[in-house]
């Protein structure tokens, strides 16, 4: 977000770390997820999910951390972090430290699309790309064939409000559009 206006307001929406301030990376090659947009995909997950407790979740294209923070802060079990920017790597580790999640907190600094095969699939998957790239698409898809997505597994992609997306062996099974970002929740459907 260029001037970067919204990004000294990031802020957690809910759980244990409610109102709690977040970093943003340096510049303005990120675009952290705005807070109604974190609390309206919150609120579609939560209304399938019913819980956070206990999940192990992925925040991919990463940013600030937000999005994986506001997983953690509702009870999510672990997260792992990705992303290839160096300021957003600083940011991200400045926020897990102000938070004390190190602990529960896994920090990647390397692009989503080149994370290996996974030990075991994940309960979540977050992935906020640059908007317009069709990164999000291809990262679901890789990670699917990588074994961090199952068919339990809940998937979040965010992009631009015009973009739609469509991956093999996924049905998307809600959108909805905040501001200029429409938020896409998808499931395997086993093929």
């Amino acid at each position: 977000m260029k001037g970067a206006p919204g990004k000294t307001g990031l802020r957690i929406v809910a759980g244990e770390w409610r109102g709690r301030k977040l970093a943003a990376p340096e510049g303005d090659t990120t675009r952290p997820t705005a807070d109604r947009t974190r609390e309206t995909l919150f609120s579609m997950l939560a209304s399938r999910l019913g819980t956070f407790e206990g999940l192990k979740v992925a925040d991919l294209f990463a940013g600030s951390g937000a999005l994986g923070l506001e997983a953690l802060s509702r009870g999510a079990a672990h997260c792992l972090f990705v992303d290839q920017d160096a300021a957003a790597i600083r940011a991200i580790r400045s926020n897990i430290a102000n938070l004390h999640a190190q602990s529960r907190s896994d920090v990647r600094a390397a692009s989503a699309l080149s994370l290996g095969a996974a030990r075991e699939p994940l309960d979540l998957v977050l992935l906020d790309p640059p908007y317009d790239t069709g990164a999000g698409a291809v990262a679901v898809d890789k990670l699917a064939r990588l074994g961090w997505i199952a068919e339990h597994t809940w998937v979040s992609v965010e992009t631009a409000k015009a973009e739609t997306v469509a991956i093999r062996g996924f049905e998307v099974e809600s959108t909805r559009d905040v501001g200029k970002a429409r938020l896409h929740i998808l499931r395997r459907t086993g093929e």
